[in-house]
Order: structure tokens, then sequence, then C-alpha cells
């Protein structure tokens, strides 16, 4: 399975030639991202939001199979139970070897049974910024508690991208002691490799 951070909470995830979209954003609705352009045969989106639900922004193909099960996980965009923000899908792919689960804007504590669900996680997408989603403590400690092989960052605030009421991505990162920074967005997942913090470099800034 290979993921490419394309920016924000935007990625791309392929496998066996087949190729997912997560929460594509719309031109302009995140400061500092170009528009995407991408191609691939499945959109899944946590929320209609503009930064999260553009489906119009990625260019489908038709008549794939996809090599993944999706299983959804529903949460909460605030910790008022939606009263704020409104639902929150989380997205888990297994294609049998790896499995993967997007997180969308996370902005409430789990309950057992919801984490029960994001055990054994080869990769989890995780955001970090808080303000509208989890921030960098309660991340790690949801990291800490599910122990995925792999976690991959988002949803933070870089130099000259991201929005200003978020908090930056060092704040994530000064509480991991397994930081590897990459020098470009794309990783290749294998399950049993490496465990990781994986710092990716967003392909739209």
């Amino acid at each position: 399975m290979n993921i490419t951070y394309l920016g924000h909470s935007c990625f791309k995830v392929e496998s066996r030639g087949y190729t997912a979209i997560l929460d594509p954003y719309q031109p302009g609705s995140v400061p500092g991202y170009r528009p995407l352009e991408e191609t691939a045969d499945q959109v899944l989106c946590s929320h209609d939001h503009r930064d999260h639900g553009a489906v119009e922004c990625v260019s489908l193909r038709q008549g794939q199979v996809p090599p993944w099960r999706v299983e959804t996980v529903q949460a909460w965009h605030d910790d008022q139970g939606g009263a704020l923000r409104g639902c929150n899908t989380i997205h888990i792919l297994d294609d049998g070897q790896c499995r993967l689960a997007h997180l969308g804007d996370l902005g409430c504590e789990l309950s057992a049974e919801q984490r029960d669900k994001l055990h054994n996680l080869t990769a989890l997408l995780i955001p970090v910024g808080g303000h509208y989603t989890i921030d960098a403590l309660q991340a790690h400690s949801l990291v800490e508690e599910l122990a995925p092989e792999v976690v991959i960052p988002m949803h933070y605030r870089g130099e000259g991208f991201g929005y200003d009421v978020i908090g930056t991505l060092d704040q994530f990162t000064a509480l991991r002691s397994d930081v590897v920074t990459y020098p470009s967005a794309e990783l290749e997942l294998n399950p049993g490799g490496r465990r990781q913090t994986a710092v990716l470099k967003p392909k739209y800034i």
C-alpha cells in the first residue's frame, strides 16, 4: 500500500493499481495549498465541509474493483456531541496486508467500542492541530493507546500554509520519540515495518 500526503487532511492511497483520495479540499479553502489535480477510482470523505468533502475536485475513473474493504466508525467533529460542527466519519481501509485508518476531523474522545475498532493498524492518519480537532496532546495519547505501526500527522499549520488558529506540527512531534522526516510526500507502507511517526512533505504546498 502506498500513501501520498497531498496536504491538510487529504491523502492518496494506492494498492494493486487502485487509488482512493481521502478528504479532498476545495480550491482556496485552506490557506497556502494549491488546487488538487488528482485522478482516482474512489473518494472517501469524513464530512462535507469545504476543506474535506470536495468530491468534485477529483477526476473519477470507473469500473475498477476496490482491493480493500472499507469500514467506517461514526464520531464527532467536536467535543459537544456534534453540536458545534456535526458528525465525523472515520474510514478504515483493509487490503488484507495493510490496515489504514483516516480519522478525518476527529474532535472528541472515542468510546472504548470505537477505540477497539482502531487497534491492529498498520497506519493511522491523525489530526494534531487542535481547535477544530483533537490537539497534539490528545493525538499523542490516542496514538500511545492504539499503538499503530506508522503514525502520520495531518491537519496542522506550517510556514505559509494551514489555518492560523490550529497548532503547528512540532507541537505533536515534540511528544514523539520515533519521528522520521521524509523529503517527499510519499511513503510505501509494509506490515511489520519500522515503527515510526512519519512526517511527509505535503505535495500541494
